[in-house]
């Protein structure tokens, strides 16, 4: 008989969109259109999973911005420990270089993981950080943030103000919500987002990124 493995246990996680479904969900690392460009390890579903404690304090975020315009959309969320090793690995792989005009035209790849943008370990893994933008309900489209999601450049910090006034002011209406809701922004990187006093602080989870998982694995 196995031992218990906490890693792979999804107790106290949800589908956000049972929490927040007007939220609107791209999940790239389901896709092909991410910074590697291809599906990533452990997304076996487009869904986004979070703990209990930050889909509901995402609720109260989307809340808060719906009555001013906005609806959130979500690019990842809960990321397994087996995605996190795979984009390492990639880092370490010099010749792949086919998503570098999309995602990091101005950075040598070698360099991706000594200034930061990739990481042997990410706070997704604990369950309680989300990626995410505004998208206009007037116009059906995505507020224009000053750079793409998962872009690695400067010009990602959300304090970064080499970006028109409208779009600095778009971040901060962003992390303005999101910090009135418990979650803590990231100075590289204005789309992320971890919830303050979350659940798992120490636990870096594997399980697949599944409803399916969710459903038949929750104690």
């Amino acid at each position: 008989m196995s031992s218990y493995d906490r890693t792979k246990d999804p107790t106290g996680f949800v589908l956000l969109s049972d929490y927040v479904p007007q939220a609107i969900q791209e999940i790239r690392y389901f896709s092909t259109y991410n910074f590697i460009g291809e599906r990533i390890d452990g997304y076996e579903e487009p869904c986004a999973l979070l703990t209990s404690e930050a889909a509901r304090a995402l609720k109260a975020a989307s809340n808060e911005l719906q009555v001013l315009g906005y609806r959130l959309k979500i690019f990842d969320a809960y990321r397994p420990t087996t995605a996190v090793k795979q984009f390492a690995l990639w880092a370490l792989e010099e010749t792949d270089l086919r998503m570098k005009p999309y995602f990091y035209p101005n950075i040598d790849k070698e360099d991706l993981i000594s200034r930061g943008y990739i990481a042997k370990q990410s706070s997704h893994s604990r369950g309680s950080t989300v990626d995410l933008t505004l998208l206009d309900m007037q116009t059906g489209k995505e507020v224009d943030m000053g750079s793409p999601f998962d872009f690695f450049g400067e010009v990602s910090h959300p304090d970064n103000r080499d970006i028109s006034a409208e779009q600095y002011d778009m971040r901060m209406t962003l992390q303005r919500a999101m910090m009135h809701n418990g979650f803590a922004p990231f100075p590289y990187e204005w789309w992320h987002f971890t919830l303050e006093g979350e659940p798992f602080p120490d636990t870096y989870f594997s399980f697949p990124v599944s409803s399916a998982y969710l459903r038949n694995n929750h104690a």
